[in-house]
């Protein structure tokens, strides 16, 4: 049984998500203070925690913040009735692997539910390139194992899903990825119409090892395609 914790204040989203999490034979926990969540959050392990960014006590990019900061790996889907995006790319940049903008779709939350638990169950990155050993790219050091980024001898701190798209393109400098194929194996959405979750970590993930954004040396982007990983470097 998947544990999941809700930290959102809102008791009608909290009861749907609830039906239809049990309904996955998930075990769920929901907590209405931003505060009292991180709290749990931090002592106990779950499957998935969903968290709301507008809450009381402490909102929900800082709970994102700290979970990370403290080691906490547990996959985090933000919800957030705001709609610019702004407020994504924050969120992301803190260490969500996703968001779902209110109103969303039930559909689409449990086909998003389920990717996670099935990631989860196969207890492994989804990656093609290397999950072993290290790699470096002129300043640009990335040792798997320890899943350590260093930049001229400097750590750079990524969220999990920053981390593996990095892996993923290094480990294959000159591959050329679309934005579909980046999204089915680091997220494991076989759909259309999410690549802007691919977009938002790739220009995080740029913004953290890139010197020059507007000119990057590390994350190219193949045009008309995706990205690829510079392959002369």
């Amino acid at each position: 049984m998947k544990r999941v914790l809700i930290i959102e204040d809102d008791s009608q989203i909290i009861e749907l998500l609830t039906i239809h999490l049990t309904d996955l034979n998930c075990h769920v926990v929901s907590i209405c203070n931003g505060k009292e969540g991180l709290e749990l959050a931090l002592k106990e392990p779950f499957d998935l925690v969903i968290l709301d960014l507008m809450l009381p006590g402490m909102n929900g990019i800082d709970i994102c913040r700290r979970l990370r900061h403290s080691g906490i790996s547990s996959p985090i889907l933000i919800l957030t009735a705001k709609s610019e995006e702004i407020d994504k790319v924050v969120g992301l940049e803190t260490g969500a692997d996703d968001y779902l903008t209110k109103p969303f779709s039930v559909r689409e939350f449990i086909a998003r539910a389920k990717v996670i638990f099935r990631r989860k169950d196969e207890n492994k990155d989804v990656l093609t390139g290397p999950t072993k050993g290290q790699m470096q790219y002129d300043a640009l050091f990335i040792d798997v194992d320890m899943r350590k980024v260093t930049l001229n001898n400097a750590r750079v701190d990524l969220s999990p899903k920053e981390f593996e798209l990095l892996i993923l393109l290094a480990g294959a400098p000159g591959k050329s990825y679309s934005r579909k194929q980046l999204l089915n194996l680091i997220w494991g959405y076989d759909f259309d119409g999410y690549e802007h979750t691919v977009n938002s970590h790739i220009n995080r993930l740029r913004g953290k090892i890139e010197s020059n954004i507007s000119s990057p040396r590390y994350i190219l982007t193949t045009w008309g395609v995706g990205y690829r990983f510079n392959e002369e470097l």
